[in-house]
Order: C-alpha cells, then structure tokens, then sequence
C-alpha cells in the first residue's frame, strides 16, 4: 500500500484514494464532499465512461432512435438540429439507459444478443477508464494543482478483477497509486439497496458468465422465451444475485487496502472527519496484521 501506517496517510501532502463497494453506500456522497472542500480532484469512472469511451455510442443509439420519427430524421439529415448526451456527476443515465435491459422490444426491452454486446462494451469502457486514474492523478496536480485525489469507482468494479491473485495486474496498477479502499455494507443495507431497486430496477454491469448463468436460470425457471422476457422482471429478479455474487469478490479485494463500514462514511461531514477516518482504518489494518 502507498500508506503504511496512519501517521504515513496524515503526512502526505498528497492524498490518493480508490473508493469501492456496492453501489448506494456513500462512494459518490463523500467524493462529492470532498470536491467541495477544494483540495480532492474527484474521478468519477462513470463519467468517464459515459464522456470518453461510450459517448459516441451512447449519442448514436439517441439519434437512430431519432432517425426512426420522420420529423427528426428530416431535421437531423439537414443538420438542423443536434443530439448529445448531457452527462454530469449528478446525471449518469444516459451510461446505464444505453446499456439497457434484456427482454420484450414491445416493453423496451434489447435482444440478449444486443444486451451482451453492450455489456461488453461497457467492460472495455470501465477497464478503461480505470486505467486512466495515473493519468488523472497527474492532471489534476500539474493543471489544475489538486493536492489529494479521489478515485470514484462503479459498483461493477469487482467483476473484471481478482482480489485473490496478487499479481492482477489492474489492482496492481491501482493500488501503486492509490489506497484502496472498501465500502463494507451491512446485511441491513443489502435488504435496503434491494428494497430501492425493487421500487426502481436500473440497469447494471454484470461479469460474462454471471450473465449468461442468470438469463437461463431465469428462462428455464419461468417457462419464457427470450424475446418475451419482462425487462424489469428480470433485473429485478437478478439483483439480489448479483448482490451476493459480487460479496466474496468486494472481500477478496480487500486485501489490497484498507476497510471502512457504509455507517462510518456516513458519520463523515468535513474533510478532516474523512482524514481521521482513513487514519482508523489504517490502525485497524494494522492491528490485524500484528495479531496474525
């Protein structure tokens, strides 16, 4: 780790950190946080990924939608008017509405072969963009003369990496940068983050082979065929899934750094409370290493 103790992480005069852990528990509120403190650069790799490597895709899928109404097509063909996609820190759907749901095109849904390409794309996009964080962490020090930076990661993270192989290469890579550090939930906070997506299902990021195990689980157990699929049935039946088949990859990660409770984020107001908290995790890791 680039910090070895608690008092390594108070010295520094440069602070770099790599949030992760499901999405809902405080990566993006305490990134936000610490933006508006003035010395963090926050990274966000979904914005990234929906400005850098999936902008065009996403811009494009828009304008065939357009191209299909013929008062768009006639305006877009004469280059009277123009398409783009307003992402911002605080608006990400346009990443996750391109991405879509598998299922029934008559209730918006995508043929699973167009889906999983999708998926793939968006794997490509993530790997990516978080291989961009050395870029960044110099950016922001030479352009813009940030002290300390904060990586902003995406709950899917887990799936394109292997926290129990100590030669992965893009945890090697992240965590020569920065520390990493995991956002641990509690079974009460799974029960909410599935409670929330039940009331409003958004697409998600899933690793190739969780996939394809799912949609024929699914297929196989409601007696559908694929083109009938109800796209929120789906995702929703599938997330608790992808809940407990992402748990034991977040804790393999974790070795990699240090670990903080979603209650412990949320008790961070200030820019200090987050210094001190890193600090207490830093101990705590250590603490562990020496009872071992």
């Amino acid at each position: 780790m680039i910090y070895n103790s608690a008092q390594d992480w108070r010295d520094a005069p440069e602070k770099h950190i790599l949030f992760y852990g499901m999405s809902g528990l405080g990566k993006t509120h305490v990134s936000n946080m610490l933006r508006a403190s003035g010395d963090w650069f926050h990274y966000s790799i979904d914005y990234r990924i929906g400005t850098r490597y999936m902008g065009e895709l996403i811009v494009d899928n828009a304008k065939a939608h357009a191209m299909q109404m013929p008062f768009l097509r006639d305006l877009l063909l004469s280059d009277s008017i123009y398409i783009g996609s307003n992402i911002t820190f605080d608006n990400l759907s346009p990443v996750s509405t391109y991405l879509g749901k598998p299922g029934d095109p008559a209730k918006g849904g995508l043929p699973i072969e167009d889906y999983c390409a999708r998926q793939e794309q968006f794997r490509k996009a993530e790997i990516a963009a978080l291989r961009d964080t050395a870029h960044f962490i110099t950016r922001a020090r030479k352009l813009y003369g940030y002290p300390h930076f904060i990586c902003d990661t995406g709950g899917s993270i887990c799936e394109w990496v292997d926290g129990d192989n100590p030669d992965d290469p893009l945890l090697t890579e992240l965590s020569q940068h920065c520390l990493m550090v995991y956002i641990q939930g509690s079974e009460a906070h799974t029960r909410e983050l599935i409670r929330r997506f039940d009331r409003a299902p958004k697409p998600m990021a899933y690793q190739p082979e969780f996939l394809s195990e799912a949609w024929g689980e699914y297929l196989s157990e409601n007696n559908v065929e694929a083109d009938k699929v109800d796209p929120d049935s789906f995702i929703r039946w599938t997330y608790a899934r992808a809940l407990a088949h992402r748990q034991p990859r977040y804790e393999a990660m974790a070795k990699w750094g240090v670990t903080v409770t979603a209650d412990e984020i949320a008790a961070v107001h200030h820019a200090e409370d987050f210094t001190d908290l890193i600090a207490t995790a830093l101990e705590r890791r250590g603490d562990e290493a020496t009872s071992e």
